[in-house]
């Protein structure tokens, strides 16, 4: 050893770290969510990818005549209960996307982790998201396009307070199965609910806490934008609150995806494998095919535009 001291005296990390093995993590994608509603929801299963929401005519039926029948009179009225003669129908949508995998990379670099499953993985992961996006803003078949005139409130105060989520409730009074909110919408429910003394109390699904109010779960999604995004930077912000009602013995919401897809891998999603072309390139083609229907009118309610950003202060006195 020099004098100098430059020479070092055992190994080092840096060299020692060549022979190491790593403990690697799956690829991680920060932008996945739990994706609350699809669990939440009623599905239905369809063979053809149509689904005919057939509806009674409102107004006098036989029923109503003969509840105001008068007592003494014997006279049975007669009828019968008419149906729309032209019943929406609900054509499944699709949301596709093509997956390009080298497979010589898939061949010298598969291990610990198959290249072509955690392609396939993200690929699913993202569509999902886009399939729960798509049920609550979808034009043709979402939660808040598809509600009613009359299903929709304005906030009293502007913020998203318990008389609010009590009006939703009178709106959807027949079983209502959950609140639908923003987190941050959620947050500012639960300032409310703390400056007038009347904390919400939680419940578990599926391991997981939630908020309730009168019972009624509050679910949390990020597919309720606030000012149109999905992560606003600013405390201030507006959005929306739904409550729904699921399940089609209820007259409520129903989620609908394809049944017996070929190379189907989860409910309503299938994966296909393409070929390789002459570059090697294997392609795989991943579907999903989902709508919504919204069986009766008062199956969903819409708070609209509340303000996430107001707080309070504290003081001791």
């Amino acid at each position: 050893m020099s004098e100098s001291g430059n020479t070092p005296r055992a190994l080092s990390s840096q060299a020692a770290y060549q022979l190491a093995n790593v403990t690697k993590t799956e690829a991680q994608f920060g932008s996945l969510t739990p994706r609350w509603l699809p669990r939440f929801l009623d599905w239905k299963s369809l063979d053809t990818g149509i689904f005919r929401l057939n509806k009674v005519k409102e107004g006098e039926t036989p029923l109503d005549s003969l509840c105001r029948q008068a007592t003494d009179d014997r006279k049975v009225p007669e009828g019968f209960v008419d149906y729309e003669s032209a019943p929406r129908e609900y054509k499944l949508n699709s949301i596709s996307t093509v997956i390009n995998i080298d497979t010589r990379i898939a061949d010298l670099y598969g291990s610990p982790f198959d290249q072509v499953n955690e392609q396939i993985r993200l690929a699913v992961e993202s569509l999902k998201e886009r399939q729960e996006s798509q049920l609550v803003n979808s034009d043709d078949y979402g939660l808040l396009k598809n509600a009613v005139a009359s299903q929709k409130i304005k906030s009293i105060s502007g913020s998203p307070t318990p008389d609010d989520f009590d009006e939703l409730i009178s709106k959807v009074w027949k079983e209502p199965s959950f609140f639908l909110a923003h987190p941050r919408a959620i947050a500012a429910f639960g300032r409310e609910c703390t400056r007038r003394g009347v904390p919400p109390t939680t419940v578990s699904f599926y391991g997981s806490a939630f908020l309730t109010w009168r019972g009624i779960p509050i679910i949390p999604t990020d597919k309720l934008f606030v000012d149109g995004i999905k992560n606003p930077q600013s405390k201030a912000g507006k959005t929306n609150v739904l409550l729904v009602r699921t399940g089609e013995k209820k007259r409520g919401v129903l989620g609908l995806y394809q049944a017996n897809l070929p190379g189907g891998v989860s409910r309503g999603l299938a994966v296909r494998f393409m070929g390789v072309d002459k570059q090697g390139i294997a392609s795989y083609f991943l579907s999903v095919y989902c709508s919504l229907a919204i069986l009766a009118d008062d199956a969903v309610a819409v708070l609209e535009n509340v303000d996430v950003g107001n707080y309070y202060s504290y003081n001791d006195k």
